[in-house]
């Protein structure tokens, strides 16, 4: 069975509204996970890596909602418009990021359960950067839910402070070490806690991609000369 335009619309929308319910899941999950890491609360850790079993309970009804949606356009030829299809192409690829930072998350909080009751301080700068991680996240799922390219682009330009940040805590991680304030096994599950968090970071970013292909049809991809838009006809600007 087909559907119109119109039809198409409004599921699509129905679609992005359960993905703002996801999104505010997924910063709910990271911020808390982010916490445990300072509190050195074990026991929320465990409890919050098992929702993300509703992270990836809702990744797969949105996915198939979504292909459904689309079946049912080609179905009916439901005549699309560049607008819509990229539209509902960004949505899928949002759901994906989405469930790939809540992967994140709990990969974070099984670090915090391996570390326990650390006695080893972690360098000042880690609460920055999560904290820094826990905005850019509010800000690409607010940027997707209001279509706000400006926005989007802000998130693109904040996982440089990021990944400084990572920079700072190595070095200082490997100071600790070297004076014995750090032990070797809790800076080694403190690396991997600052790398999910870029790599959350990382996920954000393309969420932002995301939203500027959706409301511009430009394509952006990161080169060493920093943000890139290549529009489809070929053409590109900074």
């Amino acid at each position: 069975m087909g559907i119109s335009p119109e039809q198409f619309d409004q599921r699509l929308d129905a679609i992005r509204s359960r993905l703002g319910t996801q999104g505010a899941l997924v910063t709910e999950i990271a911020e808390q996970v982010f916490q445990t890491i300072f509190d050195m609360d074990t026991d929320r850790a465990l409890e919050l890596m098992t929702r993300d079993d509703e992270v990836d309970q809702a990744d797969l009804e949105i996915e198939r909602d979504a292909v459904d949606l689309l079946e049912r356009a080609s179905q009916g030829g439901c005549p699309l418009n560049p607008q819509q299809i990229r539209a509902l192409l960004s949505a899928v690829k949002v759901n994906n990021e989405l469930e790939r930072i809540a992967d994140a998350a709990a990969d974070i909080a099984f670090r915090v359960v391996s570390l326990g009751d650390r006695t080893s301080a972690f360098p000042r700068t880690t609460m920055v950067m999560t904290n820094s991680v826990v905005g850019i996240l509010r800000d690409s799922v607010r940027c997707f839910g209001e279509n706000d390219a400006k926005r989007a682009k802000r998130v693109l330009s904040a996982e440089g402070t990021v990944l400084e940040f990572y920079d700072v805590i190595v070095k200082k991680s490997e100071e600790r070490i070297a004076d014995g304030r750090l032990e070797v096994a809790h800076a080694f599950d403190l690396h991997s806690i600052i790398h999910q968090a870029v790599v959350m970071a990382d996920h954000c970013t393309n969420i932002a991609e995301q939203v500027i292909y959706q409301v511009t049809g430009a394509i952006v991809r990161h080169t060493n000369a920093g943000w890139v838009e290549h529009d489809l006809g070929g053409g590109e600007s900074e």
